[in-house]
Formats: structure tokens, C-alpha cells, sequence
């Protein structure tokens, strides 16, 4: 199965945010932009998951 390319941005967009996440919270004292980023990642990852499940097959 081909994906889009935008489905396959958001995947990178969310494996990027799940870094920034694990490097802001071991790493840094920025606590709100570690929350943010993990927010934002769990936001993208939940319209990924909605995307792939509405995709027919």
C-alpha cells in the first residue's frame, strides 16, 4: 500500500516531537516546552492513527 507523503510528514513530525520530548525532559529544565511538544506529538500521533484507520485498504 502507498501512503500519502503528507502521511508520511506527520509520521516524521511525530517521531520528532517524541525526541524533543524525551531530550526536553531529561535534559533541560524548560518544563512548559516539554509539555507542549508532548501534547503537540500526541496530538499529531492521535490524527495519524484516525488517518491510517479511515484509509480503505
Amino acid at each position: 500500500m502507498v501512503l500519502p507523503p503528507l502521511w508520511y510528514a506527520l509520521f516524521v513530525i511525530v517521531s520528532f516531537l517524541g525526541i524533543a520530548t524525551w531530550y526536553l525532559k531529561n535534559f533541560t529544565n524548560k518544563v512548559n516546552l516539554m509539555r507542549f511538544s508532548a501534547l503537540l506529538g500526541s496530538a499529531c500521533m492521535a490524527s495519524l492513527a484516525i488517518w491510517t484507520w479511515q484509509m480503505e485498504i
